[in-house]
């Protein structure tokens, strides 16, 4: 799993194609939307029903890292109090929705491609 194709949002097996057709904007109200296959290698992203269903799990986990990283800057290096700490938490966690969507699946992709690197 290459960390700079992930980053590009980039397809696992040919790492030319963008995985992505419409990247999604939280301020627009646009959820991005995945491409079926890649259009250089023909890829099949998602491999069957329900595939992304683990890429919840892995969406968590990056929330909760990024939860605990803006309450500790918020609270320990800045020195806000805990309720504004919490409400810095929250619009993160708004702000940041679409990017951990997108993050969460080309991770999942990444894990489950049986493609050799």
């Amino acid at each position: 799993m290459s960390l700079l194709t992930i980053v590009r949002e980039k397809c696992p097996k040919c790492k030319g194609s963008n995985i992505f057709s419409v990247r999604g904007n939280l301020l627009l109200f646009q959820i991005p939307k995945i491409k079926d296959t890649c259009e250089k290698c023909n890829f099949k992203f998602e491999r069957e029903p329900g595939f992304f269903f683990g890429a919840m799990f892995v969406s968590y986990a990056i929330a909760v890292v990024q939860s605990v990283l803006v309450f500790v800057l918020s609270y320990v290096v800045i020195g806000l109090n805990p309720l504004y700490s919490f409400f810095a938490v929250v619009v993160s966690a708004i702000l940041f929705s679409t990017y951990n969507f997108r993050l969460s699946r080309i991770i999942w992709i990444h894990l489950f491609s049986n493609t050799t690197y």
